[in-house]
């Protein structure tokens, strides 16, 4: 009787270490026909594409005949009218003749509190005193460096009597060396940094 187990033991422990043999010798035939088929290429035969959307993509690509529109274009002009996403507008050119306009026509549209000024602080010494210096005295730690030649201070015969409107205009647009802020600074952020400026002018 206990030979009769043992045997039968044996036989099922023969069986399981084949059928292991069996499974990883499919896995490796697999794993070989699958590295032969994707590794076999030729021009009209590319072999297995991983990602077949990114050879064959859905999309139009701009530059192509597009049979949906009447010109057969994709890249397609924006509908007139239209207003990209987080756009502001102006109402000034960037033109002398619309600064000066700007500065007789714009006036500061939020009103001066101490949290007004403090935020306008924290954004002039952030985004403006780099050049500017912390006090508006062209005295910041680019032009300490040497790399850019000073602006004018705010307490300067140039810009000490600044209109608020020609402050804006220019964190806006750009002025000389400096560039254009408006697409890193919100309209309100703007005017906040104006007030700040206008206090850094009676300094």
């Amino acid at each position: 009787m206990v030979q009769k187990k043992l045997k039968k033991h044996n036989l099922f422990a023969i069986n399981n270490i084949q059928m292991k043999k069996n499974i990883l010798l499919l896995f490796g035939i697999s794993i070989g026909v699958f590295m032969l088929t994707s590794c076999y290429h030729s021009e009209r035969d590319p072999g297995y594409e991983y990602a077949p959307q990114m050879y064959y993509p859905v999309a139009y690509n701009p530059d192509q005949a597009n049979p949906n529109f009447k010109d057969g274009k994709t890249a397609q002009v924006p509908v007139k009218g239209s207003i990209p996403v987080g756009f502001e507008p102006f109402g000034y050119e960037n033109t002398p003749a619309d600064y000066e306009r700007a500065g007789a026509e714009l006036k500061n549209p939020i009103a001066l509190t101490p949290e007004v000024l403090e935020e306008g602080k924290v954004l002039f010494t952030n985004m403006c005193s780099h050049c500017h210096g912390e006090e508006g005295k062209a005295d910041g730690a680019v032009v300490a460096a040497g790399k850019f030649p000073p602006p004018p201070a705010y307490q300067s015969e140039q810009l000490k009597n600044l209109s608020e409107g020609k402050m804006f205009f220019s964190i806006t647009y750009g002025k000389n060396l400096m560039g254009a802020h408006a697409s890193q600074l919100s309209k309100e952020e703007r005017w906040k940094i104006v007030h700040y400026i206008q206090k850094l002018q009676k300094l």
